[in-house]
């Protein structure tokens, strides 16, 4: 049999090596730095693109698609290549991977503090960076696809269909999440409404978590573990259910998020039942990750790699049991909007992506440079210090959940509400924020150790070169099943129909869930009361948007009576329904309450008490941790896409009329002019700025042309569709 001999690509595994520790000091820096604007809410005073609502998704694109992204690609890569006896196809399609990621991380950095964000949950970049992504991601898919083809190792080991069914599923869901009509080069307007976007946009947003954030990473474990442990994987047949369930079942459990929401029972209950049914797939990873380390106990206690992996397969194994538990309906109520949720989401982030990534580059760099590991000894410090860092964080995160829901909901004998205050909330858990940023402190201490010890591990190190490697060529047998031959053997074989089944598997609850929702009217139950925003509240929303409000305040009153008394301050008491969010592209409903919700906040407070909430939070909200935002009353407002954004929004099936485009600057100054008129009937407002009017002579900007009117006109349109008056057939009627 002829040995064919060729190079494994290595420079491109060190490529990606490089922008993982680049990018995970960075995504690690930005995090904490956030976690100290609770504590300091105005250590970046002024600063517009340095404001928390704007660096929010900046950490979270930075950790997930810069930190992660960039380990998953070196990870692949290099195991790859060994896997199926190849080089990868083309080298130039690797190079275009790993320079139009680089760029991708580069203008999300530029694009989100600026405010370009269509602030939807990892999903924020603007249309033209939503393009790319998807032209990168297809350059990595055709690559990995092209070399399955080229391979001199006839049967696909375990890793190489969780590396499939990764590009096929973050493919699908980033095309169909990120359909949005653009209204100018970096502004645009999800295709989806309210209930419908949070729909789709969940159904995205947690199957990133689950095809980016895992089933890339549990094929990683499939291949790394054993090779740290040099033992074979402990069980073929467990890997295979492992995948098919993990796939079939994962793609269904979105709507989780969405609990108690304006969502239509049936999905939401579709999706807790397939969350719960998520958790023995989950367990059955990570049982077979750790029972591969069997008879290799006594390495962990001195490996740092070893104890990397192990931390990070428990991690995994804590946040998909929590996941399931946290879909129940009755913990849910418990947790949902609160702190506890950021617990969990970081056991995951910091513990299974960050450890094993970590364990990933302890391994991989000494054979690389072909050296040894610089000092064993710092590397077990970070394995110690960045442990003791997720303890800190987590523990009391999950405290401060339980204080947030427990205080939310308590109420006093005459029926009224114990804290009636969202500050008192606030204010007793600020000492667990403390604790957070001391956490994240201790985990990005440990990243810098690591990357000190990596700088020294290269340097005593040789250069990267192409690894010289030979194998046989395969040779034909028979397309059908060979006589013994067991189906998923077969299956192995035959890479694209494996893929093909693996799109299939992921289709069928994206389809069930989301095509009934699109299409069934009775869904979404039309409010007769329920009109477009007006030119100016539609300018105002998208101010709010770009600040990335959505961050910090939901806009969705759960049917608790908590909520209603809380949250819908008029006479009404009506929790949030399908119908109020019919003209909302994007839908804000959040995710965090750091704030409280806004969906009712219409007409509770006066336009000045809002200037000057904006102005300095604290003069209106004794306690408050929200940041200034004084930029947005010092800037002239750009109206230059008005006519263009109600247009699209036409487009979209909002109702505006011809003549409403035509007259759109006319009810704009109209409506501002009345908010002027209500500013100035607080006298420190007028004469502030006629202070300024006479200091800047020409330069002067008229207040009725700055941002901060139009924020006002969104903010006091919230909820006041819902009139005293309705009732409740009202409130659900057909048009």
């Amino acid at each position: 049999m002829e040995v064919q001999q060729f190079y494994y690509d290595n420079k491109i595994v060190k490529k990606f090596i490089y922008a993982t520790l680049l990018w995970g000091i960075v995504g690690f820096s930005i995090g904490l730095l956030l976690a100290f604007m609770f504590l300091f809410p105005n250590i970046t005073d002024g600063i517009s693109w340095l404001s928390f609502g704007r660096l929010r998704p900046l950490h979270t694109n930075a950790v997930i698609f810069a930190f992660v992204g960039n380990a998953i690609f070196a990870g692949v890569y290099y195991s790859l290549q060994r896997l199926l006896k190849a080089r990868m196809a083309s080298d130039f399609l690797s190079k275009f991977n790993f320079w139009g990621w680089q760029l991708i991380i580069v203008a999300a950095a530029i694009t989100l503090p600026l405010g370009y964000t269509t602030s939807k949950e990892y999903a924020e970049l603007e249309w033209p960076i939503d393009i790319a992504i998807a032209l990168v991601w297809v350059a990595f898919g055709a690559n990995m696809i092209w070399t399955i083809l080229k391979r001199r190792q006839r049967h696909l080991y375990v890793a190489v269909w969780f590396y499939l069914g990764t590009f096929v599923t973050v493919a699908v869901l980033h095309i169909f999440n990120s359909l949005e009509l653009p209204v100018s080069f970096l502004k645009s307007y999800s295709v989806y409404a309210g209930v419908q976007d949070a729909l789709v946009q969940w159904w995205y947003g947690h199957n990133a978590v689950a095809f980016f954030l895992t089933t890339p990473f549990l094929g990683l474990m499939y291949y790394f573990v054993p090779k740290a442990a040099n033992r074979p994987v402990y069980s073929y047949r467990l890997s295979i259910v492992h995948f098919w369930s993990l796939i079939f079942i994962y793609i269904w459990a979105g709507p989780h998020h969405l609990l108690y929401s304006s969502l239509p029972d049936w999905a939401q209950n579709l999706g807790v039942a397939f969350s719960v049914m998520l958790i023995a797939p989950s367990w059955g990873g990570m049982i077979n990750g750790l029972l591969t380390l069997r008879g290799a106990w006594d390495k962990v206690r001195t490996d740092p790699v070893l104890k990397f992996m192990v931390v990070a397969i428990t991690g995994y194994g804590m946040a998909t049991f929590e996941g399931p538990m946290l879909s129940l309906k009755n913990v849910n109520a418990i947790a949902h909007f609160s702190d506890w949720v950021i617990a969990h989401v970081h056991v995951g982030a910091l513990a299974w992506n960050g450890f094993l990534t970590f364990g990933m580059l302890y391994w991989l760099i000494p054979r690389m440079f072909k050296t040894k590991l610089f000092s064993k000894g710092l590397a077990n410090f970070h394995f110690w210090i960045g442990t003791l860092g997720i303890v800190i964080y987590a523990l009391p995160m999950y405290v401060a959940g339980f204080v947030q829901a427990s205080m939310w909901k308590q109420f006093n004998p005459d029926g009224t509400l114990t804290y009636g205050n969202f500050l008192e909330t606030v204010n007793e858990i600020v000492p667990m924020y403390w604790m957070r940023a001391i956490g994240g402190s201790l985990f990005i201490l440990g990243a810098i150790v690591m990357l000190y010890n990596v700088v020294m591990t290269v340097r005593s190190g040789s250069k990267v070169t192409d690894e010289l490697a030979e194998a046989p060529a395969l040779t034909k047998v028979s397309k059908h099943r060979l006589k013994g031959e067991g189906y998923h053997t077969w299956l192995e074989r035959k890479p694209v129909k494996l893929t093909i089944y693996a799109t299939i598997a992921i289709l069928i609850g994206g389809i069930v869930q989301i095509i009934p929702t699109l299409l069934v009217d009775s869904n979404i139950p039309t409010i007769t009361s329920v009109k477009p925003y007006t030119p100016l509240e539609l300018e105002g929303r998208d101010i709010y948007i770009r600040e990335g409000c959505v961050g910090c305040h939901s806009q969705m009153i759960r049917p608790f009576r908590s909520e209603v008394e809380r949250y819908d301050w008029t006479t009404n008491k009506q929790y949030s329904m399908a119908g109020e969010y019919v003209y909302d592209h994007p839908f804000l409903w959040g995710s965090k309450r750091t704030g409280p919700d806004l969906m009712r906040i219409g007409g509770k407070y006066a336009d000045s008490w809002h200037f000057n909430h904006m102005y300095d939070p604290q003069s209106t909200s004794s306690g408050s941790i929200m940041p200034a935002y004084q930029w947005i009353i010092k800037n002239k407002h750009d109206l230059s896409d008005a006519e263009a954004k109600m247009k699209a929004m036409v487009s979209l099936g909002v109702p505006y009329t011809e003549e409403d485009i035509a007259n759109a600057r006319e009810h704009m100054n109209a409506q501002a002019e009345r908010i002027v008129e209500n500013l100035f009937q607080d006298p420190d407002i007028k004469s502030s700025f006629e202070q300024e009017k006479k200091d800047l002579g020409d330069q002067y900007v008229p207040l009725k042309e700055r941002e901060i009117i139009a924020l006002i006109a969104y903010l006091q349109r919230l909820g006041t569709d819902i009139k005293v008056t309705n009732t409740q057939e009202e409130l659900t009627a057909k048009e």
